[in-house]
């Protein structure tokens, strides 16, 4: 059997592929396998699943960054300020 090596792929198409084969319920590589064979047989690979958020994960992220970087000002305060500001 032949081998094929590909280089220089983004890190991200990488990591989509991975999660692809893991979806599927293959190995990566018997996933890039089966991509390449439905390509080049002329078929359309299997759609990938929709992309549905993680909307805890999301939620928790946001109440980690809003704790590193608190926010006393109002914004009203600063835009009056800035606005104030301009007028001299």
């Amino acid at each position: 059997m032949a081998q094929l090596i590909v280089r220089d792929l983004d890190e991200r198409v990488v990591a989509a592929l991975k999660a692809r084969a893991a979806r599927n319920g293959r190995s990566t590589e018997a996933e890039h396998r089966r991509i390449l064979e439905a390509v080049t047989a002329g078929e359309a690979p299997e759609p990938e699943a929709p992309f549905e958020p993680d909307m805890a994960a999301f939620a928790e992220a946001a109440a980690r960054l809003r704790a590193r970087f608190p926010s006393t000002a109002d914004s009203t305060q600063v835009i009056r300020e800035a606005r104030d500001a301009r007028r001299g």
